[in-house]
């Protein structure tokens, strides 16, 4: 993607988004920018999604109990968030579209798992009866 000036908190932060086949994947929950030595503007690594990222931007009490919940029942037990690199992203527009799926993103497995096994099977889920 050409270099392009963006407004993090309009553009990227809290927007959707989407793999190469449309498929939803996440929200931007915040970004990892670079100031280069050189005077040059900063500039956008990597999006940075779930609730390891979301909780530092929430703050105080319920950004720290947002981070521990997520340590305490996701599969990973860090501070880490997932993250997608920029270099990644073909559009941004209403959506942040990526040039891979969310299976090759490899981001939230456990929610990936939890609706495999959980959500999927209750009834009215989506699934046509038969």
């Amino acid at each position: 993607m050409a270099a392009r000036v963006l407004d993090l908190t309009l553009h990227l932060l809290d927007r959707q988004v989407v793999d190469q086949d449309g498929g939803l994947v996440c929200n931007v929950d915040d970004v990892d920018f670079l100031v280069p030595d050189d005077g040059s503007p900063p500039y956008v690594v990597e999006l940075l999604t779930g609730p390891a990222a979301l909780g530092p931007r929430l703050g105080g009490l319920l950004g720290r109990w947002w981070v521990s919940a997520y340590q305490l029942l996701g599969q990973r037990h860090d501070r880490e968030p997932d993250r997608i690199p920029y270099q990644l992203v073909t559009d941004v527009g209403s959506a942040v579209t990526v040039a891979r799926t969310r299976a090759e993103l490899g981001i939230h497995p456990g929610e990936d798992r939890a609706r495999e096994y959980l959500v999927d099977r209750l009834p009215g889920a989506g699934h046509e009866s038969g």
